[in-house]
């Protein structure tokens, strides 16, 4: 089994210290090591370095290397600019149908934090028996909601089909994208619903004929890009038609439109947490939700529920504060209550074309 690490993203929920120069996935976030850097460490004993791709852009070449050095070269999949998951995810595909089509590769994001990490090796495991067998199906990962969140997609998942070394694995019903907070109360309490990651396993022939099917054109230019992989022609023609595929993400282009019949899903809790977005982080790290969580030279008196990284040498002072984030970087700090975190990447937008667009 071969999987691809996602790492594309500029990360604009995590400003100011996710910037386009430095996105959130190379940042030491937590710990010592960038998100990017724990996301391949957690899958490392069970994969070998020729087995891990990293899927991310030409402009972060140099990054990439220097985090990830035990890689091979040959195994950064770099875009030349970003269009949007659909089209990363049939480039990926495109090219794992030349290395390896009938091999199963699972899906991974670099910006994602996992606390029970033995079990989620062993879910991995387990979807590659599964795709063994059956090479036609996605196995979706689901993770058991904490909270009722409408900022995460969901899983709907059915009957119990079968054990797979101990795991269940479950009849797929349907993707549901950032609901309403009602539909989420009611899937939270549901048996039948699970967050979705975005973690899923399948083939590269299997993933390839749903491009066939659902984006044609699209399939035709991954054909072309095929073709040349292992060629000299190889960069220029990537770089020639990968900017011509639509934007367009890949649950609306693909996942949202695949039969019951093509889908399981495998439910557990492993500690997944999404921690793209400061209050996601905040709930990830905290015990109970009156915690605060802290980074760097930080002093907090009489405050509760919020989150106040320092990313300086001066002392950051807190008082009284309540539901709150506090970043401070070398040139922008950033103070808002947590439910402000929607409104970070609208006012970063609206630095372009102005004298603080460098900020960005």
């Amino acid at each position: 089994m071969k999987a691809v690490i996602f790492a594309g993203g500029v990360g604009t929920r995590l400003w100011p210290l996710s910037r386009k120069h430095t996105p959130k996935q190379f940042e030491k976030v937590i710990g010592e090591e960038s998100t990017l850097q724990l996301a391949y460490n957690r899958i490392s004993p069970i994969f070998s370095p020729k087995d891990i791709f990293i899927s991310s852009g030409e402009r972060y070449r140099e990054i990439l290397y220097s985090q990830l050095p035990k890689l091979p070269r040959g195994n950064f999949i770099l875009e030349p600019e970003m269009r949007d998951v659909g089209a990363a995810v049939g480039l990926v595909s495109a090219i794992l149908g030349q290395i390896a089509p009938n091999e199963p590769f699972i899906i991974l994001w670099s910006d994602h934090l996992v606390k029970n990490v033995a079990l989620f090796r062993k879910i991995l495991l387990t979807v590659n028996q599964i795709l063994k067998k059956e090479k036609e199906k996605i196995v979706f990962i689901g993770q058991k909601s904490r909270i009722a969140t409408q900022n995460l997609g969901w899983i709907e998942f059915g009957n119990k089909v079968k054990n797979v070394d101990g795991l269940p694995v479950y009849e797929f019903v349907s993707l549901h994208y950032r609901p309403t907070i009602e539909d989420a109360e009611k899937f939270h309490v549901s048996e039948k619903h699970a967050w979705n990651p975005g973690y899923f396993g399948t083939t590269p022939k299997f993933l390839m004929s749903l491009y066939k099917k659902y984006a044609p054109s699209m399939h035709k230019a991954l054909l072309e890009i095929a073709s040349s992989y292992g060629t000299p022609r190889f960069a220029k023609t990537v770089k020639k038609i990968f900017p011509t595929f639509e934007k367009i993400s890949f649950d609306n282009l693909i996942l949202e439109r695949i039969g019951a019949s093509e889908g399981y899903v495998i439910g557990a809790d492993f500690g997944w947490s999404d921690i793209g977005a400061w209050e996601q982080l905040k709930e990830a790290l905290s015990s109970t939700e009156d915690d605060n969580v802290t980074k760097g030279k930080v002093m907090l008196n009489g405050s509760k529920d919020s989150l106040v990284f320092n990313y300086t040498e001066q002392m950051v002072v807190g008082i009284d504060l309540g539901d709150f984030l506090v970043i401070n970087t070398e040139d922008v700090v950033l103070v808002c209550p947590k439910n402000s975190v929607p409104k970070i990447k609208k006012l970063v937008e609206s630095l372009a074309g102005t004298e603080h667009e460098k900020l960005t």
